[in-house]
């Protein structure tokens, strides 16, 4: 059986890459016409995420990247990628 969540519950809730990196929070939803557009997400400061954005403190994912809804929220891996992947291009 499908088991719906409220907007409610969702904020807050842990956000991590389906390669199962943690990404940081939920922090805000962006409807549009009663649909779900997009979220926004907090960027946890011990993230690898947090490196690549610089000062930025947050990220907003289109809710086509993500993946599952459930106890954390699961996002595709290609909006996150990987902290390496940066280190390595700015030491070449």
């Amino acid at each position: 059986m499908l088991k719906l969540k409220r907007i409610s519950e969702v904020i807050g809730l842990p956000v991590y890459t389906d390669a199962g990196e943690f990404v940081g929070e939920v922090e805000e939803v962006n409807i549009v016409d009663n649909r779900v557009e997009s979220w926004k997400i907090r960027v946890a400061r011990n993230s690898s995420l947090a490196y690549q954005l610089g000062g930025a403190k947050g990220i907003v994912v289109p809710h086509s990247y993500v993946k599952s809804i459930a106890d954390v929220m699961v996002i595709s891996k290609v909006i996150a990628p990987r902290g390496e992947e940066k280190l390595e291009e700015e030491f070449v």
